[in-house]
C-alpha cells in the first residue's frame, strides 16, 4: 500500500488570487485563451480595443508589455488598486471588450496567472512570449509580429 499522503496533491484549477507583499514589486505573468480557441483576437481591431480598455478603462491593474496570439494572448501586469483582485479585474476588462460590439468572438473565463520572482522571470518569460508568433510558423522573427504592445511602461 502506498502512502499517498506525501504525495503533493494535482491541481485542477488555476489557483486563485495573487500574494501581494508591501515593499516588494509584484509582476504577475498572464495567460488568457480564447473560447474554444478560435483564431480570432490576432488582429488589429481587438488590439486597439484591448490596449484602449487597458489604458482607459481597467486600470485596477496596470498593463506593460502584452503579445496577442491568434487564439490567446499573454501580459504582465502590475496591482494599482488593492481593492480589485486580479480575477475581478479579468473579468472587468473581458466585459468591455465584450460591450464593444466588435462581434469578433468571446475570451474564455478565467485565466492563468504566474506571480513573477525578480526582474530575470520577467525578461525570461518575455523573450518565451515574443517567440510564440515565431513557434507557430507565422513570422520568421518576432520584431515582424505587429500583435504586441506596451500600455504602461513599468519597470520591474
Amino acid at each position: 500500500m502506498s502512502d499517498d499522503s506525501m504525495r503533493e496533491p494535482g491541481r485542477r484549477t488555476p489557483a486563485k488570487g495573487v500574494h501581494i507583499f508591501s515593499g516588494k514589486p509584484t509582476w504577475v505573468f498572464l495567460t488568457v485563451n480564447i473560447f474554444e480557441r478560435d483564431p480570432w483576437l490576432a488582429q488589429t481591431r481587438a488590439q486597439n480595443a484591448l490596449h484602449e480598455i487597458w489604458e482607459k478603462k481597467a486600470k485596477a491593474w496596470l498593463v506593460s508589455d502584452y503579445l496577442l496570439m491568434p487564439d490567446h494572448l499573454h501580459l504582465f501586469c502590475v496591482p494599482y488598486e488593492l481593492k480589485f483582485t486580479i480575477e475581478r479585474w479579468i473579468g472587468y476588462w473581458k466585459d468591455c471588450f465584450a460591450k464593444k460590439g466588435l462581434e469578433l468572438g468571446k475570451f474564455q473565463d478565467g485565466g492563468f496567472h504566474h506571480r513573477l520572482r525578480d526582474d530575470e522571470s520577467y525578461a525570461e518569460k518575455w523573450q518565451y512570449v515574443r517567440q510564440n508568433p515565431v513557434r507557430g510558423g507565422l513570422v520568421k522573427t518576432p520584431e515582424e509580429w505587429p500583435f504586441r504592445g506596451r500600455v504602461h511602461d513599468i519597470r520591474f
